[in-house]
């Protein structure tokens, strides 16, 4: 029996040491969390197929094909340099350039791969990115405070009052899904790993800035570390360097690796238009969007408080203010500088643009640590309390994404 017992706990182990054995055992670890997502999110769908039918609209065009989905979709099923979708956009030359192309890329793969139409492959494409940006969020939370806050983690991000973008064909919850792995491998110590997650980040959205900001501050204060610590003298044991040394010239790839796949694709944007490196950002000008550090925000907050607005600027507004407040919180818990430079870039680049003031609460959906003190204090709550607080912003949340998506006269 003894025998048996060490067999069986032998096979376990080496089972757990190969890669595999360690993406099993984390997916057991995030199983609670990734369920709860799963299930929110189906109930978010079931609530807006049911409105969609009750005002005549198909709940597949409504998820897959509202708003930006539309270019995304065109520029999977034609590439670059089409008109615009439909009537409703400005039709200016090479105004889909302002739209990332690795979402498109994907969409047209899972076409190819499967018989279906460009819309189903869009949302196949996001709801898979939204299930491994759970994962990857449940992964952070869980390496920073442990498992039960790292699935709460989860669950507010599922019922986050614009939580229905999570079940859009748009691009938030890929780069979501990137952003927390990539955060994940810089907290572990992988580095490369963390790079060029960070790079294939900055195919999916502009605001990927901000993990690549996040991988060069995690790779700057390594250096640090092991430059205090001086150098090594002697490997350990077996020949591996001990206290987890990074070798610097691997800190110094991951580090040039993290901005290759933004800076790639504006500067084939620049060529592309003939302006040179400031071509991309000559085509965000063309859809009023333009960096003026919060000045444009803070006239948009006066307009509300003066002379009201529709409930959805309301809760725009609503929104940025507890994440402004969130923020403080999480800065004052003195977060990894991974973290807090990640949260940072996306909270300065989120409010510091012109235009679009309703989409803010989306441009803040990938920057999902915001949320770590919330989840902090109902990992601490009693299970009563956190049920309380969570189903009410579960219905909140279920009940607002349908109002968006079908009442709400702005774009998402």
């Amino acid at each position: 029996m003894v025998a048996e017992t060490v067999e069986r706990t032998g096979g376990v182990a080496a089972a757990s040491a190969t890669p595999w054995g360690r993406v099993g055992a984390a997916a057991r670890r995030a199983q609670t969390a990734l369920l709860w997502f799963v299930g929110i999110r189906l109930a978010g769908a079931a609530c807006v197929a049911a409105w969609a039918w009750r005002t005549g609209r198909h709940p597949r065009s409504l998820l897959g094909g509202s708003w930006d989905s539309q270019w995304y979709l065109s520029i999977a099923q034609h590439g670059y340099g089409m008109a615009a979708p439909d009537g409703r956009w400005p039709d200016v030359p090479g105004a889909d350039l302002a739209f990332f192309p690795l979402f498109p890329w994907l969409v047209r793969g899972v076409g190819a791969a499967l018989p279906v139409h460009a819309l189903t492959a869009g949302l196949l494409v996001a709801w898979g990115a939204a299930l491994l940006a759970a994962w990857g969020i449940f992964a952070v939370g869980e390496r920073l405070h442990g498992r039960r806050a790292g699935t709460l983690l989860v669950v507010l991000w599922a019922v986050l009052p614009h939580a229905v973008v999570e079940s859009l064909a748009y691009t938030e919850a890929l780069l979501t899904a990137l952003s927390a792995w990539a955060l994940y491998a810089a907290l572990t110590g992988r580095f490369l790993g963390a790079g060029a997650l960070a790079a294939l980040a900055g195919l999916a959205r502009p605001s990927a800035l901000a993990i690549v900001a996040a991988v060069q501050a995690a790779v700057a204060v390594r250096a640090w570390q092991q430059w205090r610590r001086g150098p090594v003298r002697r490997p350990a044991p077996g020949g591996r360097v001990p206290d987890g040394h990074v070798p610097g010239r691997r800190l110094c790839a991951a580090a040039l690796l993290a901005p290759v796949g933004w800076l790639g694709y504006v500067l084939w944007v620049g060529r592309r238009t003939g302006r040179g490196p400031l071509g991309y950002f000559e085509v965000q000008a063309r859809w009023g969007s333009r960096f003026d550090c919060g000045r444009d925000a803070l006239r948009a907050v006066r307009r509300l408080v003066l002379l009201g607005a529709p409930p959805a600027y309301l809760m725009t507004l609503a929104v940025v203010a507890v994440a402004l407040l969130l923020y403080v919180l999480l800065a004052a818990d003195r977060p990894p500088a991974a973290v807090l430079g990640y949260v940072t870039v996306l909270v300065v680049l989120a409010l510091g643009g012109t235009g679009y003031f309703a989409s803010k609460p989306r441009f803040l959906l990938p920057a999902f640590p915001l949320l770590l003190p919330a989840a902090l204090a109902l990992a601490r709550a009693r299970r009563r309390t956190t049920a309380v607080i969570t189903g009410g912003l579960a219905a909140l949340s279920l009940g607002y994404g349908p109002y968006l998506l079908t009442l709400a006269a702005m774009p998402l």
